[in-house]
């Protein structure tokens, strides 16, 4: 059994990914899908918790963290590498956390594998358009019409204050202060990297395609209705909070937690995720004996 997470290189179809890993694997998996800035380094707080109850998988997505950057990036390819690693490293099943641009790759493995997945740990995750509110009207214009002026706006925020704001945008100052510059300053120099800005364009246009899956998504959900834990941290710029009572149509029984945190929620409210995600974990290998 690893308790603290050890990271590896792993390679699958030609790209190398770096994996932290950590338990026992005979415990039910837990893959840990992050978003933009970050990379697996996100859940440094919550995998030795986690660890003693899960065996966790925590990749870093292509081009983020110290995994390889690849052309043409799509969640959709992302989705296929994440699931070529599960088969490298003999998952067959796992709960799944979404958060941010790790939400179209997980959910794109679930649509597509729904006998994959044990269940979802929902955070600060959109799958509606009710998550996308007016903030969203530079991207869906540069959807609409790539023109060098849209264009622009759409890829603003790739800049180390667009980075800082992932972490305190639109948070409370006593919030805001639990945070530290060191990290989103370590985000931007990964992201700064050669090959790295392009990627992250290269996403920002792949989003709209994520988009147009949401009637696909809620299919999905209405019909398998995986159990589910939310845990959303409010004072998320990027996510409108409407987008939470999304989740809780599509999954009636869904255990909602909105807590007073940022679009990052671990950064603040770790242990309190940590206990919430044990719980929902255990509960769920409970009831399916």
């Amino acid at each position: 059994m690893i308790r603290r997470g050890t990271v590896h290189a792993v390679t699958v179809d030609g790209v190398s990914l770096s994996v932290s890993r950590a338990g026992d694997e005979t415990a039910p998996a837990l893959l840990l899908m992050h978003g933009v800035p970050n990379s697996s380094r996100m859940f440094r707080a919550i995998i030795p918790e986690l660890s003693a109850y899960c065996r966790i998988i925590a990749p870093d997505l292509p081009g983020f963290g110290a995994s390889d950057v690849i052309e043409n990036a799509s969640f959709e390819r992302f989705a296929d590498l994440v699931e070529a690693l599960l088969d490298r490293l003999g998952v067959e099943k796992a709960f799944v956390y979404l958060h941010d641009f790790g939400a179209p790759v997980g959910l794109h493995i679930a649509t597509q594998r729904p006998d994959r997945g044990l269940g979802l740990i929902i955070q600060n995750a959109n799958a509606h358009q009710t998550g996308l509110g007016p903030q969203w009207a530079k991207t869906r214009a540069f959807w609409s019409e790539s023109d060098a002026e849209n264009t622009e706006a759409a890829f603003a925020h790739l800049t180390l204050e667009g980075t800082r704001a992932q972490y305190i945008g639109g948070v409370p100052e006593d919030i805001a202060a639990l945070m530290k510059p060191e990290d989103w300053e370590e985000d931007w120099r990964v992201m700064s990297q050669p090959g790295r800005i392009d990627l992250h364009r290269n996403l920002i246009r792949d989003y709209k395609r994520h988009v147009d899956r949401f009637d696909d998504i809620a299919a999905y959900l209405k019909a398998h209705q995986p159990p589910a834990l939310l845990l959303w941290g409010r004072h998320d710029p990027f996510f409108d909070l409407d987008e939470t009572r999304s989740w809780l149509e599509d999954l009636p029984r869904l255990e909602a937690h909105i807590l007073d945190g940022p679009h990052l929620l671990l950064e603040t409210h770790s242990d309190q995720c940590a206990e919430l995600i044990k719980r929902f974990v255990l509960r769920c290998e409970r009831r399916s004996g």
